[in-house]
């Protein structure tokens, strides 16, 4: 060990479908180098709405030996007020049996929808990225502008993508 803690965000562990770790805690060892924050931002659809979860293992500790969950709370409580009451309910609804079987067949849908593209976009022989285990798909349109994909998708399908240049210049 080198000292270092791994903060692992789970936020899409729901749109794993294979054998892959969903909690870095399925990991044997993590327990003492890592804590997991997650979000019902991406499980939930709660965008915009803060309302997530942290977990510092009791086992992770200083190199001193003192435990990191003391530090943790004592620096969470001084800076944070928490939730909304507003959004904790809503968190509890969404884990509620009700609420979980909603939450889960809104995340199948997305799950199907990356699906669909991706078969297509591999069908027309272009290089695809994503879209298993995860909702968002990269796609390489070769010698296009992301500008003018998004809106010939968009023109043709009526599906809203995202242009590439937004998320910086390719290399």
């Amino acid at each position: 060990m080198n000292g270092s803690i791994i903060i692992f965000d789970s936020a899409y562990a729901a749109y794993i479908t294979d054998d892959s770790p969903r909690s870095i805690f399925e990991i044997p060892g993590a327990r003492e180098v890592a804590i997991e924050v997650s979000s019902f931002s991406k499980f939930a659809g709660f965008t915009g709405i803060r309302l997530g979860w942290t977990v510092v293992p009791e086992e992770l500790s200083f190199s001193d030996g003192f435990p990191l969950i003391k530090d943790f709370d004592r620096i969470v409580c001084t800076c944070f007020n928490g939730a909304s009451s507003i959004a904790q309910a809503g968190g509890l609804a969404c884990l509620s049996p009700e609420g979980f079987a909603a939450v889960c067949s809104i995340t199948d849908c997305y799950k199907e929808n990356a699906k669909i593209l991706r078969n297509t976009f591999d069908s027309l022989g272009l290089k695809v990225y994503g879209g298993k285990n995860a909702p968002y798909l990269w796609v390489h349109f070769p010698g296009s502008k992301s500008w003018d994909v998004f809106s010939e998708i968009l023109e043709r399908t009526h599906i809203i993508t995202v242009p590439g240049s937004g998320f910086g210049p390719s290399r």
